[in-house]
């Protein structure tokens, strides 16, 4: 079973990047929605790949997560606190927003922001951007995703930093592209042919699937993809959360009736970021996933912001060989 870690700040040293190799991963993910892979170089070759050697795993996976058509705030000068019951100018001369999603929203429409860690309903257009009401308070901070909920904003399957990044894809050692928003085959197919363009036939496309077009299609994508990903984020702002858990367990049938390996992912081990144990929910979620057959589990913010990285993975680690010691 593979084990996969998020790269950022919090796991960029040999150090740390060695003590998770000794926890039990054997791969690791770098999200192109937050920088750009020429940027990445110095940490993935100064450091992921030498603690890689190290560990006697010099061929570990490097997944590679493209921007692709989702939707997130541009850069923040600064964190910005919005309280329940304020008001937040989305877009023109306030947080910058992609101008798909501008020109998408209407009033009354509902906008997750982070995972729907924050909540505002559009009130009006105005000018260039969306005068917007803060359901939900929070801190906002740069390059988190936006979702209007109900709402499919179309975009095409790769944009040109995509494209940018798969120049590097190659020289920089990824193994897997992690495919975000996947709609249909026709999404994978534009991947797989801007791989074979660049002599990338190798590297593997992991699809997520995280709004409803790729649910209801799910079955070309099966055919099309060499790997699935349940993402359950956004998954779970495109559906009532509580419908998520039927849902991720009705993917991961259709997956094993197809013979197509799974990773699961999002808020595995969410409370670790700040906490040094797990919640028992949060174990018991693990255990399941594993039990319903994934091939992969991947910790994201746990691993590339929190504050207990190494603890993470070596709970991730030690509670799937629990249940694949039951499956």
């Amino acid at each position: 079973m593979e084990f996969y870690a998020t790269l950022g700040p919090a796991c960029s040293s040999p150090e740390t990047l060695d003590a998770l190799f000794r926890a039990g991963m054997t791969g690791a993910r770098l999200n192109l929605s937050h920088v750009a892979l020429a940027d990445s170089r110095p940490l993935l070759e100064g450091a992921f790949r030498p603690a890689a050697r190290r560990a006697g795993r010099p061929g570990a996976h490097l997944i590679l997560d493209l921007q692709g058509p989702e939707l997130r705030v541009g850069r923040l000068p600064a964190p910005l606190p919005l309280e329940t019951g304020g008001r937040v100018l989305l877009g023109g001369e306030g947080v910058p927003i992609p101008p798909a999603a501008r020109e998408a929203a209407r009033p009354g429409d509902r906008l997750s922001l982070d995972d729907s860690a924050l909540l505002l309903e559009v009130a009006e257009k105005t000018g260039e951007g969306l005068a917007c009401r803060v359901l939900r308070g929070g801190t906002l901070r740069s390059r988190k995703s936006l979702a209007i909920l109900g709402v499919e904003v179309d975009a095409p399957a790769l944009t040109e930093e995509d494209r940018a990044n798969l120049d590097l894809a190659g020289e920089l050692g990824a193994t897997h592209i992690l495919q975000p928003f996947v709609r249909g085959r026709a999404d994978v197919e534009a991947l797989r042919r801007a791989l074979e363009e660049r002599g990338l036939t190798g590297v593997q496309i992991m699809a997520k699937i995280e709004n409803r077009r790729g649910v209801e299609r799910l079955d070309e994508i099966l055919e099309a993809a060499d790997q699935i990903c349940i993402a359950r984020g956004d998954l779970g702002n495109a559906i009532p959360l509580w419908e998520l858990p039927g849902l991720q367990k009705r993917i991961a049938r259709r997956c094993r009736q197809a013979g197509r390996p799974f990773c699961l992912v999002t808020q595995l081990l969410w409370s670790m970021e700040r906490r040094p144990v797990p919640t028992r929910a949060e174990v018991c979620d693990i255990y399941n996933g594993v039990l319903d057959g994934a091939s992969s589990l991947m910790l994201t913010g746990e691993t590339a912001a929190g504050a207990y990285p190494v603890q993470a993975m070596e709970y991730l680690v030690k509670t799937a060989r629990a249940a694949l010691a039951d499956r």
